[in-house]
């Protein structure tokens, strides 16, 4: 729901430090900030936590299920390449390009796995992406308030130069970070539990650990925190899985271009002069039961990746068709790739649908 999801979220911060932002709003969101007009906005993304899954594993009187105001949709796919970045832009992925896990870039012929830099399948840096990744929308929104220079911004993430170390050293940087003096906004990232999800599944001890870890220790930072409004939030739900194999299926490997690309539950497909209704005929009697196969131009017109000004590299990176996962737990890999216990970006509820738990704490 392109008017309720994470790019709406973002425009409303945008809206409240005084950038522009080129969709709609939430109103409730507008109102409580100009209401309430508190000197630090924070936003703590947990990778992974779903709504549901926050339904599944916590109390109704637990600090995450109590302060939810709202249930909102991720983007589309519903996974961390897309969703974040529509998180720490306010665009749509049609708009900010970076559409999947791997993902197809027209100017240098190659998969590029976007946050690693790295080539599909490969360990080193790609200097050909680095070249061309301006193309991509890097700006986010804490670049932006901090050029415009009237109020501050800061991101706070595991990896990366001034990462932090482990959740407490993030929680204990955002009460840092809010103590300061002046108008600021705070984004801070955490990639569980969606790594424990992935390794582990979506309801295993480890995974329900570290969501009540977090409900817990939230609530502890909130209780601590002054002339501040906190949104907790995630990029995407979760659901365990089960694997398909394409490589069982030679023939249909040797009607691609180039190799699959994007998420396991959402599968771009590029396909050889001369062989497209033979593919569609042949993946349909294959993983029709699983997967929904659509066109190009079918995810063009239903504006299934958002509305906006196209980026220049969003549609080769769709390639000729998109399989989507829509009725089924299942995922499309090879034999030797790489199989997760829990996935997501497919187009289940469990996956799409994020909490909006809002905690304020003015005055």
């Amino acid at each position: 729901n392109y008017n309720e999801c994470l790019t709406n979220l973002a425009c409303s911060i945008r809206k409240y430090f005084g950038l522009d932002y080129k969709h709609n709003t939430l109103k409730y969101i507008d109102d409580l900030l100009e209401e309430k007009q508190p000197k630090n906005v924070v936003c703590i993304l947990f990778d992974g936590m779903g709504s549901n899954i926050i339904d599944k594993v916590l109390d109704k009187d637990d600090f995450f299920i109590k302060n939810r105001k709202h249930i909102l949709t991720s983007v589309f796919p519903a996974t961390t390449t897309a969703a974040t970045t529509s998180m720490r832009t306010g665009l749509n992925p049609c708009e900010h390009g970076w559409l999947g896990w791997n993902t197809y870039i027209k100017p240098i012929d190659k998969i590029i796995t976007l946050f690693n830099n790295c080539e599909y399948n490969k360990e080193e840096v790609s200097e050909e992406f680095l070249n061309v990744k301006n193309l991509l929308v890097t700006k986010t929104i804490v670049n932006e308030i901090n050029e415009k220079g009237q109020f501050s911004g800061v991101e706070l993430f595991p990896f990366g130069e001034n990462n932090y170390d482990g959740l407490d050293d993030m929680l204990n940087r955002i009460s840092i970070e809010c103590s300061k003096d002046g108008k600021k906004y705070v984004y801070a990232y955490d990639d569980n539990p969606d790594h424990a999800m992935h390794e582990f599944g979506c309801y295993s001890d480890e995974s329900v650990n570290l969501i009540k870890e977090r409900n817990a220790k939230v609530e502890e930072l909130c209780n601590k925190l002054e002339d501040t409004i906190i949104f907790v939030i995630a990029d995407h739900g979760h659901l365990d899985s089960e694997y398909l194999y394409l490589d069982d299926c030679p023939e249909l490997i040797d009607m691609l271009e180039r190799d699959i690309s994007l998420e396991q539950r959402t599968v771009s497909f590029k396909i050889k002069d001369g062989f497209h209704d033979k593919f569609l005929k042949m993946f349909t009697d294959i993983f029709g039961e699983c997967f929904t196969l659509y066109d190009k131009e079918e995810v063009i017109n239903s504006k299934l990746f958002g509305d906006g000004d196209e980026n220049i590299l969003f549609r080769d990176a769709l390639g000729d068709f998109i399989a989507i996962s829509e009725n089924s737990n299942k995922c499309l890999s090879y034999h030797n790739g790489v199989h997760f216990a829990s996935n997501h970006a497919g187009y289940l509820d469990d996956e799409i649908y994020i909490p909006l738990i809002v905690i304020d704490k003015t005055k």
